[in-house]
């Protein structure tokens, strides 16, 4: 054993250190001697740096206090008693100041300074003062405002230089673009003459020369083995190892290998001395057949086992975890470590159950839960999870168990009462649940609910005598009973619970569904006494809810008398009309009608006079009641807000719906009456004679209005009638009559214009619109007709010089925009549609009707990107939505279409256009009652804008036609196709 001692002296003396070695137990000290007085060629020298004596060694260096002293200042001179002690001649002196200057005159290029060159900046090594940072801070702003200023250039440039160079070099799929266009044209048949590819290699690579190696079956090797042509279906015994198998590797030659010691197997032929295996095969499958077949039936005749697909039933016990079998060993010992220390946590025990479960060892999970059942006998959870986990008979065990050990738990009894599959055993376990927990509402629901109504009736009797608190046992128990006696279980329950609102409101539906009405508003207005008496807080927003589900259950009374009950309950005086009238909406929306019925009613009462109230409630009938309903409210809205020209219209409307035209004349002489010289009630009962074939009453009406109440839109009325009638000098006169007094009006000319180019006159049309934009610059339908009138000319120019002009007149405007996009697209120059496109998307880029437009321009690959761009700028635009529905409608997408289509008509129901798409859609694709609810939904919105709807409505042979029929002829016009 070798020890090593280390002695340091003064450490200052570190050059000085010697090691002694001293040889204990078996080294001899004279031989340490001699070993001393060598001199070793170290010693004297100066230790290198950062050297720690006997480091090699497992030593361990230290410092004293006098190696780095008292605590020293960082500008005291460096300690250099350590360093080994120099000598410096005057030739190192030289060598120094030499090196020096030439350092001082560095000329190497990485030392050249482009601003202050070889020899560096002459305040270099001066103080950096305040000034220097401000004045840097100038310059390096003046630097970037420069760069900024350049910036446009130099991305410009990059831009072009980008450009040029996929100009130069363009992809594959431009390359090709033209060809995939092509394919359009290739016929079916041409199609598929195309020759197949083939193998495109020589025939060298196709056959190599050098052979190919292909093994040797068994079957030939089997075939001839010992050299012979028989065939061998047995194994030498001798080749195999009692017990425990072969001795030496099996050969394929057939070697016969000796047993050793002698030793033979017992399982040979007699006589042969060989094993014979396709006997033993044989004897397999005929024991595996009868064995199968004795299972195969049971005594009532059905199958246990399968034999042809029991192999496959084992895929039922794969483990479905397919986690990390490492994660589960770590979960394992976790949680043995949990039930080690505390045994008794039922938490753990599950936990490792469940475990178990999940990677697919059931059996070991049993025995874990079984044995947290002897651990943790009071937890309800464990004796549960045992029942879940054990089968059939079993969890009757476990579950019998456990009621002993907890005969007070509700769920050990509702598990128990679950496990049974006979109805009498069921109620068997319930009837005694209920004698160890008489307070359970849980059982008591349980087994009344497999009684028969009398029984149960019996069973809720005693129950509410067990669990008088519980409402839901006095409500069924009222439910079975008759009249008299609900009556008097409600007026229990109310003595035994006097804070819940539920017994009162079964007590108003009581009375109600016997009849009894005029006592549900007592019992409800009661109902809100007592809660307030016993200190309960009365939620309008509660009561509101349960006056819904009446109205759902079909107690109309009971629902109306809550809501008069409790809607003004915690709403602001100013604010009860925007209150009511959003609760009327939620009602609607939830499908409680009677309920927004009696918000309405009871709003009408305290707001009479309010026209908005009434308009709103006009609505509600119009859209969700009857006729008779609606006119009885018009009725009344007349009587108290005389003055509301669209109540009395409203009510002349229905009649004239109805068929009851002489009831609609009356309404509207009413309404003269009420609303003398009323432009609006004028025109309604024109409408009302034109639209019945009374032309000459409507005449006379016509001449006394221009009389009486001379207006623009009368003598508009007036000229049309006649236009219609053929009666086209009388038209003209009238025409010129009007412009002479409402020359500011641009409709006067536009028909004025319309008359002239129906008898081919194009001078005096065009002269019309040039008149009428004169007085009507900022007429874009005006300017859009002298332009088309142009464009059948045939003057092209004039035509488009016209557009130009009436931007200029009319800046930001996308539909004038628009036609000269389309203009330029009809002449068949489609560029200068596309610029024409981008300076209306710079001019009005928020405008629906320009991006849709776009989106039709662009080839059909651009067209989905497009319709991505336009959504993000006009997300809720009528007409962008339209053109995405017609561009998944082209795409053969048929649910996406109907989808959109559906959004559009639903975010504006005004636009014919789209009712039109819609109905043609589902004329193509849908069903005949889709066809038939797209019409309804049209005649009852009745549209009035849109390009082609206005173009068919306004048209002087439809202008008796419905909506329903000018919708067909929309749809007979549009096409699917961009």
């Amino acid at each position: 054993m070798y020890l090593y001692f280390l002695r340091v002296a003064d450490p200052s003396e570190k050059s000085d250190v010697q090691l002694s070695i001293r040889l204990a137990d078996s080294v001899d000290l004279s031989v340490a001697k001699m070993s001393s007085k060598k001199k070793k060629h170290f010693l004297g020298m100066p230790a290198p740096l950062g050297y720690v004596p006997g480091l090699g060694r497992g030593a361990t260096g230290f410092t004293t206090r006098s190696d780095i002293g008292p605590a020293r200042d960082a500008n005291d001179p460096v300690d250099d008693r350590h360093a080994p002690p120099g000598k410096r001649t005057v030739g190192d002196q030289m060598k120094k100041n030499q090196q020096e200057n030439d350092d001082e005159e560095d000329l190497n290029d990485s030392n050249y300074d482009e601003f202050n060159g070889y020899a560096g900046s002459l305040f270099s090594s001066g103080p950096y003062e305040k000034d220097d940072e401000e004045a840097d801070a100038i310059y390096n702003a003046v630097d970037k405002r420069l760069d900024e200023r350049r910036k446009d250039r130099r991305e410009q440039r990059e831009r072009e230089e980008i450009e040029k160079y996929r100009m130069e070099r363009p992809k594959i799929q431009q390359q090709f673009s033209d060809l995939k266009r092509k394919l359009v044209e290739v016929s079916e048949e041409e199609w598929l003459n195309i020759p197949e590819v083939g193998d495109a290699r020589n025939k060298r690579q196709r056959n190599p020369r050098h052979e190919k190696l292909t093994p040797i079956p068994d079957s030939f090797l089997a075939k001839h083995m010992h050299g012979s042509s028989d065939q061998h279906n047995s194994v030498d015994p001798r080749q195999l190892k009692y017990g425990a198998g072969l001795t030496t590797p099996y050969p394929r030659t057939g070697l016969n290998t000796p047993f050793p010691g002698g030793m033979t197997p017992g399982l040979m032929t007699p006589g042969s001395g060989e094993l014979d295996m396709r006997k033993i095969g044989q004897a397999r499958n005929t024991l595996m057949d009868m064995r199968l077949s004795q299972v195969s039936d049971s005594v009532s005749g059905q199958t246990v086992v399968d034999p042809k697909g029991y192999l496959t039933d084992l895929n039922s016990m794969i483990p479905t975890y397919g986690g990390d079998i490492n994660d589960i060993k770590k979960a394992r010992l976790l949680l043995k470590s949990v039930r080690e220390t505390n045994p008794h946590h039922p938490p753990a025990w599950i936990a490792s159950a469940r475990l178990e479960e999940v990677t697919g060892k059931l059996q070991v999970a049993r025995n874990l839960i079984m044995k947290a059942t002897e651990m943790c006998p009071k937890s309800e959870d464990v004796w549960l999870e045992a029942a879940r986990l054990q089968p059939g008979d079993s969890a009757k065990a476990v579950v019998a168990n456990a009621v002993r050990h907890l005969p007070q738990s509700v769920r050990v009894w509702i598990r128990a009462a679950d496990l049974e599959t006979e109805l009498k055993a069921k109620k068997r376990v319930l009837r005694k649940a209920l004698e160890q927990v008489p307070n359970s509402v849980r059982l008591w629901k349980a087994a009344v609910e497999l009684e028969d109504p009398d029984d149960a009736r019996i069973l809720l009797s005693r129950a509410v005598e067990c669990c008088p608190t519980s409402v839901e046992l006095w409500l069924a128990l009222a439910r079975l009973e008759t009249y008299e006696n609900a009556r008097r279980v409600l007026n229990k329950a109310r003595e035994n619970i006097p804070t819940d609102r539920h017994i009162w409101i079964t007590a108003a539906k009581l009375e109600e569904a016997n009849g009894n009405t005029t006592m549900v508003d007592k019992i409800v207005d009661r109902a809100i006494a007592s809660l307030r008496a016993n200190g309960v807080e009365i939620n309008r927003d509660q009561w509101i809810q349960d006056s819904e589900e009446c109205d759902k259950a079909g107690s109309v009374a009971t629902c109306q008398a809550i809501i008069r009950a409790v809607i003004g309950i915690g709403v602001e005086e100013e604010d009860r009309k925007h209150a009511w009238m959003e609760d009327a909406e939620s009602c609607i929306v939830h499908g409680a009608l009677e309920c927004a019925r009696a918000i309405y009613a009871y709003a009408l009462q305290v707001f009479p006079s309010k026209k908005s109230v009434w308009l709103r409630a006009a609505y509600f009938e119009k859209n969700h009641g009857t006729r008779d309903s609606l006119e009885a409210l018009l009725q009344r809205a007349v009587a108290h807000c005389p003055k509301a020209e669209v109540l009395w219209l409203m009510g002349a409307k229905s009649k004239w719906l109805a068929g009851d035209v002489p009831s609609a004349r009356s309404i509207l002489a009413l309404a003269f009456q009420a609303n003398p010289n009323s432009e609006e009630i004028w025109l309604a009962a024109i409408k009302l004679e034109s639209e019945n074939n009374e032309d000459e009453r409507a005449r006379r009406l016509l001449a006394k209005a221009r009389s009486s109440a001379p207006t623009a839109r009368v003598f508009m009325k007036s000229v049309k009638l006649e236009w219609v009638l053929g009666n086209i000098p009388r038209a003209l006169d009238l025409c010129h009559e009007a412009l002479h007094h409402y020359e500011q009006f641009p409709k006067l000319w536009m028909m004025k214009g319309q008359v002239f180019q129906q008898l081919d006159n194009v001078e005096d049309a065009r002269q019309s619109y040039s008149q009428g934009l004169k007085k009507c610059p900022q007429s874009a339908p005006l300017w859009l007709l002298l332009s088309r009138l142009e464009e059948c000319a045939g003057q092209l120019t004039r035509a488009r010089a016209i557009l130009e002009k009436a931007r200029l007149k009319n800046p930001q405007h996308p539909e004038l925009w628009l036609e000269s996009v389309r203009l330029e697209y009809r002449a068949g120059l489609k560029n200068i549609a596309s610029t024409l496109m981008a300076k209306a998307m710079q001019e009005c880029p928020n405008s629906g009707i320009l991006w849709a437009e776009a989106i039709y321009l662009e080839s059909r690959p651009q067209r989905k990107t497009k319709s991505v761009d336009a959504l993000k700028k006009c997300e809720h635009d009528p007409h962008v939505l339209l053109a995405v529905g017609k561009l998944f409608w082209s795409e053969r997408k048929i649910t996406k279409a109907r989808e959109w289509f559906l959004r559009t008509v639903k975010i504006d129901p005004d636009l014919g256009d789209a009712w039109g798409y819609f109905y043609k859609f589902e004329l193509q694709h849908g069903t005949q009652e889709q066809q038939e609810e797209v019409m309804k939904r049209c005649e009852n919105v009745e549209p009035r804008h849109g390009e082609l709807w206005c173009q068919m409505s306004k048209d002087i042979n439809n202008w008796r036609k419905k909506p329903g029929e000018v919708l067909e002829l929309v749809a007979n016009k549009l096409t699917n196709t961009f």
